[in-house]
């Protein structure tokens, strides 16, 4: 049972997230035929690398009134992909989190429609087991928190692809079925920084995934014997220049996925722990994140005090579980976010990066707000730049309590 139904309120109008495929196809004429409401839709084309024209025609066909089809590249990339990748975020170890950031701008756009067409509910096409289900509806429900939300995964018994393609029958609902023949085994998801994988013979964790599934990437083993070099210029720790060439932010993005899937960079297998409870296997793509995280820990390595370093690190996982989780827009993550924008203020300058074979190197930094001091590093004569001597009573201070502790008998145990 829905939200709406459960409060007995009447959907006058919807906002469905459509892409234009099978599922939301059959979520508009079954939101009409379950809530005798009219859907207004809306496509967001976050670099998936697919038309998302021709979904204007698909929802005209199915009598759309309202259509809502934007590029909010640009937007996504700037507002949502670089501040968490100030923070140097990965989710379990490894996530680069490509489909999670995604959600937040998506449901924004939700209810903003919501309010400029005076629709009473938003609806989408997540299933009841992810995670994405969680996302859009975290969001919402903080954007506006008396909106409806319809899920019809959720509610309709449409559980099978079967099940699926004999309701579009049923009901007229036009199907591009060469298109569907066509269709990859895996379930995927697409966007300007990543394409994830699951289902099909991903499922079993102990089965490698097939060389031929990969779309953004070639395999290191097929990778140039020859290494690219490139140079990202940063500032107040995002990525505004690639070999000396300004780009916007979804530029800059879309040229490191073609640069570091031509050397096989960014390829991921993880089994990770989903929101709802379960484990799931993924395989994903993330090239231009790949190289953009080098290369901003490469710039944080010289311009970033130590302890601030160390502090947001610490804190990363947690950011990494609010965004994973769904909590983009909720006031810890704003907090969050506001101290790890205040501790990039110093982080600029130029990183040089190697790509080769699957890998990313960084091989040279350089900041006008740099904090290594090379007289003070130096192993040769440092012109007394740093007393030696200092180091004898700096490292009795430190051992004071493991000596305390020693004499009163708590031996530490060495075997």
């Amino acid at each position: 049972m829905s939200n709406a139904q459960k409060t007995n309120q009447k959907i006058n109008k919807v906002v469905l997230a459509y892409s234009g495929g099978l599922d939301t196809s059959i979520i508009i004429e079954w939101l009409k035929e379950n809530y005798d409401c009219e859907v207004v839709t809306f496509t967001a084309d976050i670099g998936q690398g697919e038309e998302v024209e021709p979904a204007r025609a698909k929802a005209i066909a199915a009598g759309v009134k309202e259509i809502y089809i934007e590029d909010l590249k640009e937007e996504f990339v700037r507002d949502f992909v670089f501040p968490m990748f100030r923070a140097n975020t990965i989710y379990e170890g490894e996530y680069l989190l490509g489909t999670s950031i995604a959600r937040p701008l998506i449901s924004k756009r939700l209810i903003e429609i919501a309010n400029e067409t005076g629709a009473d509910a938003i609806s989408h096409g997540a299933t009841g087991k992810g995670n994405d289900q969680i996302r859009f509806e975290l969001g919402a429900y903080a954007l506006k928190p008396g909106v409806a939300i319809i899920a019809p995964w959720r509610e309709w018994d449409l559980n099978s692809r079967e099940s699926l393609m004999k309701y579009a029958e049923e009901h007229g609902i036009e199907i591009d079925y060469q298109k569907q023949g066509k269709k990859s085994p895996y379930s995927m998801d697409a966007n300007l920084l990543h394409i994830s994988y699951e289902g099909d013979i991903l499922e079993d964790p102990w089965t490698e995934a097939e060389d031929d599934m990969w779309r953004w990437s070639v395999s290191p083993e097929q990778a140039p014997d020859e290494p690219t070099y490139i140079e990202l210029e940063y500032v107040k720790g995002d990525p505004v220049a690639l070999n000396g060439e300004e780009l916007s932010p979804a530029v800059m993005l879309a040229t490191l996925n073609k640069l570091g899937g031509d050397n096989g960079v960014g390829r991921l297998d993880i089994v990770e722990n989903r929101f709802v409870g379960m484990k799931s296997r993924g395989c994903y793509e993330t090239p231009g994140g790949t190289i953009m995280l080098k290369g901003h820990r490469a710039i944080e390595s010289i311009t970033l005090d130590r302890e601030v370093a160390h502090l947001k690190d610490a804190l990363m996982p947690k950011y990494a579980e609010m965004i994973y989780n769904g909590f983009w827009w909720s006031p810890e993550r704003k907090m969050m976010q506001s101290m790890i924008d205040e501790s990039q203020e110093f982080v600029n300058g130029t990183v040089r990066l190697k790509l080769y074979k699957g890998s990313v190197s960084c091989v040279g930094r350089k900041s006008d707000d740099t904090l290594f001091d090379e007289d003070v590093a130096t192993f040769e004569d440092d012109q007394g730049s740093y007393d030696q001597k200092d180091a004898e009573g700096f490292i009795k201070l430190n051992a004071l309590r493991l000596r305390i502790a020693s004499q009163k008998g708590r031996t530490i145990k060495t075997d």
